[in-house]
């Protein structure tokens, strides 16, 4: 059986006295919030935290605040399972709502929060296994203890992927995020939380803590989210499509944004796809040229489930079914 190993457990009772704690423990200490990931992860040893911070008596991180233009702040200790069912949400951004109820299976989704699933730590085959399996390859570049990424052993960098389901689709949206650190609050858009490395994919401060997500305004664009994974029921995305397209009052889009999840260490902007769609309205045909432009930043490697050479080629499928859901 997995344990967990020994740290010390605190609650402290705001996001500043979390923060205080944090620094105060340095890189012996970790924040947790819902706690489906860090803690299977503890179990098997991809990280061993001193000191364990829990987020759930900070208040007002569990609400879901709709503001008065029709944006939403919502607390990043907000259940996944109270997201995917919360009325207006449904009603005005139906995709983020679909991208939660992707999230696992109910159970987890009960536990989990949307402040963890942002933060989703990178996943990969060969890092994603029991300490003894890790240790029996002599571990990998992820696993700190190593020195080679198993995927391109060739490689200056770690190649574990970005597996959250929302992140995709918050950044096609361009969400925005809010963080609380030593030196106060700031809001970033949540594109710019993300960078493309499998160990250091986030570029928020350590100490940072997040605390809101913001969805922007109901506005003249539509917005989605398709995924592939082997099991429907519960498993990480092998890809994951979050499209957004604002078009004007006679259907042509005017801007679209397409990330591809699942696909590299953060939701890869599929660039060349955008630039076919501006100008164009939503034909079948125009859907069908975008979809093909994805081919190429869907960099698909032997990292995660499924083959290769076959993830690759549907990602032109998901992207035109992503932008389809879009007319």
């Amino acid at each position: 059986m997995l344990r967990l190993p020994t740290f010390t457990y605190y609650r402290p009772k705001t996001a500043a006295e979390a923060v205080r704690q944090k620094l105060a423990h340095g890189k012996d200490a970790m924040y947790v919030a819902g706690g489906t990931d860090l803690y299977p992860n503890m179990k098997r040893r991809h990280q061993t935290p001193l000191h364990v911070i829990s987020l759930q008596d900070v208040p007002g991180l569990n609400t879901v605040e709709v503001q008065q233009d029709g944006s939403v702040a919502i607390g990043a200790m907000c259940r996944l399972s109270a997201l995917e069912v919360h009325p207006h949400l449904l009603l005005n951004f139906g995709a983020f709502a679909h991208a939660v109820k992707e999230i696992s299976t109910p159970l987890l989704r009960n536990m989990g929060t949307i402040g963890g699933n942002l933060l989703l730590d990178t996943r990969c085959t060969y890092y994603d296994q029991s300490h003894e399996w890790r240790e029996s390859i002599d571990f990998c570049m992820k696993s700190k203890a190593g020195s080679i990424c198993w995927v391109a052993p060739g490689s200056p960098r770690c190649w574990a992927v970005q597996s959250s389901d929302t992140v995709p689709v918050v950044c096609a949206m361009e969400a925005q995020v809010e963080l609380v650190g030593p030196d106060g609050t700031r809001r970033i858009p949540a594109s710019e939380l993300y960078r493309d490395d499998g160990i250091q994919y986030l570029t928020k401060r350590p100490e940072e803590l997040l605390t809101r997500l913001w969805l922007g305004a109901p506005s003249n664009w539509k917005a989605s989210y398709v995924k592939l994974r082997r099991r429907d029921t519960f498993d990480f995305p092998v890809l994951g499509v979050g499209a957004c397209v604002w078009t004007d009052s006679y259907g042509v889009v005017t801007k679209a944004n397409i990330r591809l999840g699942g696909a590299g260490s953060y939701a890869i902007p599929a660039t060349e796809s955008e630039k076919v769609l501006v100008g164009q309205q939503l034909t079948d045909a125009v859907i069908a040229a975008a979809g093909e432009k994805a081919m190429k930043p869907a960099r698909t490697m032997d990292n995660t489930d499924l083959d290769v050479y076959w993830r690759r080629k549907v990602a032109p499928v998901f992207v035109a079914r992503a932008l389809a859901a879009c007319k």
